[in-house]
């Protein structure tokens, strides 16, 4: 059965994005929460999210600690954490399955139950539907939206962070692990918006230079009345074009929102930017979908 019908396909393209129900069973879901959970139970804090600084001199050193900690996880699967989770003695003051922001990147690559989702017979076929010949996948994150604490996320583009050229090659795919609603912080899209280019670059820094990535140009404001919200069922996906506009808002419910997402790349006639934070590494290069 296909997963995505025609119409589907001319939605995805008029609007730039896509809301799908039921791609994944509650059991999947369940599997990769359960999975989840038991790499937050074993996992090693990184020392440079305890570690609480005096000095101007010493704040310095962490930004760029974690900056580096950031920019080299494209190959790896790291812990970001929400602010003010840990005391001045670098101990929890929130349970440690409360603390984090989101996990990434390689998921995709390390993670058995991950790969398998992304890997799907089904991932495979909805890319196809879409006309992709040589797709790979570029990164991945589990993202928490703690209840209470989990923030807003601003306005922005993937192709922000993800640039290629020509654009147009980068394709978002976000699976609801639990039901995202209005009160939980699911994602809201200006439909459209994909098709105005973009405005503003995540760029790597010359090397020996601090700050490791920087920005070039601006976001754009955008009219708040212009956004619609996109709640989806446990289970379902939502496809997100590259430089469709979309946010989410805070979680002020008492309820999370885990989510399961990666990017795919259409390689064929595509240049990676060599100036994306994120690249691939001899360890790592970016693995094919069509496996």
């Amino acid at each position: 059965m296909d997963v995505l019908t025609d119409q589907d396909v001319q939605k995805y393209q008029d609007e730039g994005y896509l809301v799908l129900d039921g791609l994944l069973s509650p059991e999947e879901c369940d599997a990769l929460r359960d999975r989840m959970s038991e790499i937050i139970e074993q996992m090693d804090v990184p020392e440079l999210c305890r570690t609480q600084f005096s000095t101007d001199h010493d704040e310095q050193l962490k930004k760029q600690g974690s900056a580096d900690y950031f920019i080299t996880s494209g190959d790896k699967i790291r812990f970001f954490f929400e602010k003010g989770v840990f005391d001045d003695k670098g101990e929890f003051i929130v349970p440690k399955e409360h603390s984090l922001n989101k996990i990434g990147h390689a998921l995709h690559a390390y993670e058995p139950l991950f790969k398998a989702v992304t890997l799907s017979p089904k991932v495979q076929n909805l890319a196809k539907k879409l006309g992709l010949i040589y797709p790979v996948i570029l990164q991945s994150m589990y993202i928490f939206k703690q209840p209470g604490i989990g923030g807003e996320v601003t306005p922005h583009q993937d192709a922000t962070f993800l640039y290629t050229q020509p654009l147009g090659r980068v394709m978002g795919v976000w699976l609801a692990l639990e039901d995202a609603a209005l009160e939980n912080g699911c994602l809201w899209f200006i439909p459209g918006s994909h098709n105005n280019g973009i405005t503003r670059r995540m760029v790597r820094t010359p090397k020996g230079t601090f700050p490791l990535t920087d920005f070039i140009g601006r976001e754009k404001d955008y009219d708040d009345k212009l956004f619609v919200p996109a709640p989806v069922k446990k289970g379902g996906a939502v496809l997100i074009h590259g430089e469709v506009v979309h946010r989410s808002a805070a979680n002020t419910s008492d309820v999370s929102r885990h989510v399961y997402t990666f990017h795919i790349m259409e390689s064929q006639n595509t240049i990676w930017s060599p100036e994306n934070w994120l690249q691939p590494t001899e360890e790592l290069p970016f693995p094919s979908l069509y496996t």
